[in-house]
């Protein structure tokens, strides 16, 4: 009986630890609490609790990580791991505890405002499911090598040299949502999205691009709602349509109720402003507030959107000349219909109830006091219009729960009254 106890206590211990395995499974430290992980990783990340990824992580095709909220996920800095999902993501915060995707407190720096300190959320052509609610992704971007994971599995652009997008999504068949996450201090591109059903809502982007990068960046494949979204001085658009890559569906993009501020400024060519249309790409883009953004709605005059497009109701604001100029109507700056677009400098202020109109074009420094919600008798309260069909109106389901494209609003911008 003595030599029988310490074999069955051994015994009692491995079943722990095999519990510990079908709660959360990782290369490394398979506890359900805090831990560690590089390599394989699924199941759950169980809520406040803190991941340390030393390396690397994949979810693998068929199977699915949940991340509860208030879970911070610390990427190391030096490995620069990337965050690849083959499988499905289900990053569940809320509002009092979002998902962080980040790295320690000491590393953010002046010096490293625009991030690349890791790699990205990466998701192949076999992850079906991808869920960001409530989640900060931020300090993401770093640039690739011919040892990066993604250049040796095909992924994103699959070559050494390339500055990660914090989100990349490639399933045309996939199933994408993201709402009330914030994306910030990133290298490049925010998002590049290569197909799927798709709703972007009630995000915020700011301090992102170096020199380069846009907020959302669509390309062929995808059918996508972008609506109630903040995108504050990113280096190029906030909003990239596109129908490049071949890939089926035909990009079909609505863009509604969305505020874009100082967009475009910091990009040194003519590409730079705020809502971008190409290659065939078919739009819709309404009820979206432009308060000193570089151009209006532009377009490639050599490879145009879509003839079915459609732009109307937008609001457009310019503290100085120079501005208003950019938003003019020309062969590149698309008219629209029922737009609000003056000609002086200073017409048509939107009345922010919190945002120094005259603060510079350039500035890249996100201040979270700021409000962007409009105040009583502001003219932007009444200029939208809200009889136009959405995509995902009837709801996207995703890990049994249905994400639903917003109504749109009779005022334009993310935010009416407050």
């Amino acid at each position: 009986m003595k030599t029988l106890k310490p074999f069955l206590a051994a015994l009692g211990l491995l079943a722990i630890i095999f519990t510990g395995c079908e709660k959360a499974n990782v290369d490394v430290d398979t506890s359900p609490g805090d831990g560690t992980a590089m390599g394989e990783v699924s199941g759950v990340w169980e809520r406040g609790s803190t991941q340390v990824i030393k390396g690397d992580v994949v979810i693998p095709a068929g199977k699915s990580l949940i991340i509860e909220e208030g879970v911070t996920i610390l990427m190391d800095t030096l490995a620069k791991p990337e965050f690849i999902v083959k499988g499905n993501l289900y990053s569940l915060g809320t509002e009092q505890n979002p998902v962080r995707f980040t790295v320690n407190e000491l590393y953010k720096t002046e010096a490293k405002r625009f991030g690349k300190l890791w790699g990205g959320i990466l998701a192949s052509p076999t992850c079906a499911e991808l869920v960001l609610d409530h989640t900060i992704v931020e300090y993401a971007g770093s640039t690739t090598s011919d040892a990066s994971t993604s250049v040796k599995q095909g992924l994103y652009k699959a070559k050494a040299g390339e500055n990660l997008p914090a989100l990349w999504f490639s399933n045309v068949n996939g199933k994408l949502v993201v709402v009330n996450s914030i994306f910030r201090n990133l290298q490049e591109d925010c998002t590049y999205i290569e197909g799927g059903k798709i709703i972007f809502a009630n995000n915020v982007f700011y301090t992102t691009g170096v020199t380069g990068g846009e907020a959302m960046n669509f390309k062929s494949g995808c059918l996508a709602d972008l609506a109630y979204n903040l995108i504050y001085a990113t280096n190029t658009n906030a909003f990239k349509l596109s129908n490049s890559g071949d890939r089926n569906p035909q990009a079909y993009i609505i863009a509604y109720n969305n505020t874009m501020v100082n967009t475009g400024w910091r990009r040194p060519t003519a590409k730079g402003g705020s809502v971008w249309v190409e290659a065939s790409v078919r739009a819709e883009v309404y009820n979206n507030l432009f308060a000193n953004t570089r151009f209006g709605i532009k377009r490639d005059t050599k490879g145009p959107e879509d003839s079915r497009s459609v732009f109307s109701n937008n609001y457009f604001y310019g503290y100085d000349q120079a501005t208003v100029n950019q938003f003019q109507p020309a062969s590149d700056i698309i008219a629209g219909t029922d737009n609000v677009r003056g000609t002086t400098a200073g017409e048509n202020d939107p009345k922010f109830v919190n945002y120094p109109l005259n603060t510079p074009t350039i500035n890249a420094i996100f201040n979270t006091a700021w409000d962007f919600h409009l105040l009583p008798g502001s003219p932007a309260l009444t200029k939208g219009k809200t009889n136009f069909t959405r995509h995902h109106a009837a709801g996207l389901t995703l890990n049994g729960i249905v994400y639903k494209s917003p109504e749109p609003s009779a005022y334009v911008g993310a935010y009416g009254l407050k």
